[in-house]
């Protein structure tokens, strides 16, 4: 349905995009996930027309867009800051876009885009008689009235509260799949990429680094940005020594590494989550069960967070890494009395990723 190819675009000698190619199919929602500075409103900018690339092409259904200006593409864009007209009434500012329309026609169409995000009847107020989450729905039903081919959403969470954001992430996914509009968001915010996106394209450095289902990211990340930008991830320096084996500090461990070859380093990556702890025991003979990834870990710090508790572990055998593990927390909130002191520590193979390209950290070792 749309179709980027090649885009660059510079800022001076400042180089913003750099080749990004990317595919959107019909009906999908893809967000631009990425930090400050990655250039994902630039491309966003570029796709609505407001921005002109420097090299590269658009195409929607076949069709090259690229010289098209904005009002000529007929996007449907959601801005952060709203960019309602103070002066119109609700009602009067989801209608401003349907020119073209009788005056009727725009009412009942505005009336029913009202509807459709629950604001039916805020129509005959203004927006500054309404709260940041009611107005960013406006902003969204002006945006789909015209019935656009595409959505355009640029950071629209990111002025709400944490409880608002959370309760219209829902919303916004509720309309987009009711619709069936082809909707791309950017966004800094990891959770709101995760859970509202068939596709997540995290952006690094006016690059495309991964592009992938939420579950593909978060399981699988390519390198050590995405590892470390979606979701938390301990990251370990390691050596391959066998098949399915590599080496951090002193300790071989199992792990899910099948492509990379015996003597090559690479990064591992293991969620905290993953981790399993359980009491160490003095002088206890190895059990049947007993692995190479069971390893004894002191217990630095304990932290709540709520659902669930989070603990930074030293272990010596892994070259005196600090290792966070993540475990649920109880009906009480209280920590068993064993989790202080030595603990043993767990680390599940086919949890333990190898991410595979070369990364700085084992350069400089």
């Amino acid at each position: 349905m749309l179709s980027v190819k090649h885009i660059t675009k510079r800022y001076g000698t400042q180089s913003v995009l750099r080749g990004i190619a990317l595919d959107v199919a019909q009906g999908e929602f893809i967000s631009l996930l990425g930090p400050s500075g990655c250039g994902k409103t630039t491309l966003l900018r570029i796709l609505c027309g407001i921005e002109t690339p420097d090299s590269g092409s658009i195409h929607l259904r076949g069709q090259d867009i690229t010289a098209l200006e904005a009002s000529q593409r007929r996007f449907g864009v959601v801005f952060q800051s709203y960019a309602l007209f103070p002066n119109l009434s609700v009602a009067a500012n989801v209608a401003y876009g349907l020119q073209g329309m009788k005056r009727a026609q725009q009412h009942s169409r505005a009336l029913e885009m009202l509807d459709l995000v629950g604001l039916a009847d805020q129509a005959h107020k203004y927006p500054s008689q309404l709260s940041g989450g009611q107005q960013q729905r406006v902003a969204l039903a002006r945006a789909l009235a015209p019935q656009p081919p595409l959505l355009l959403l640029d950071e629209p969470l990111s002025a709400l509260d944490a409880q608002v954001r959370v309760s219209l992430r829902g919303e916004i996914r509720r309309l987009q799949k009711q619709l069936g509009i082809t909707t791309l968001m950017v966004t800094h915010d990891q959770d709101e990429a995760l859970s509202m996106s068939d596709r997540v394209v995290v952006m690094h450095k006016g690059q495309i680094e991964q592009t992938g289902t939420p579950q593909q990211l978060y399981s699988r990340p390519a390198s050590e940005f995405v590892a470390g930008f979606v979701g938390k991830m301990n990251l370990m320096p390691a050596l391959v020594v066998g098949r399915n084996r590599a080496r951090v500090g002193t300790q071989d461990l199992h792990c899910d590494i099948e492509a990379f070859k015996t003597g090559s380093p690479l990064l591992l990556g293991l969620r905290p989550e993953a981790i399993g702890l359980r009491p160490f025991v003095v002088d206890a003979e190895p059990g049947p069960s007993a692995s190479l990834n069971s390893l004894r870990a002191e217990v630095l710090e304990t932290v709540f967070l709520g659902p669930c508790t989070l603990l930074r572990l030293h272990c010596e055998a892994l070259g005196g890494l600090i290792i966070e593990a993540e475990l649920p927390s109880s009906d009480d909130a209280t920590l068993p009395v064993w989790l202080q002191g030595q603990v043993l520590m767990e680390l599940p193979a086919m949890s333990i990723r190898g991410l595979a390209q070369p990364l700085s950290t084992l350069r400089a070792a």
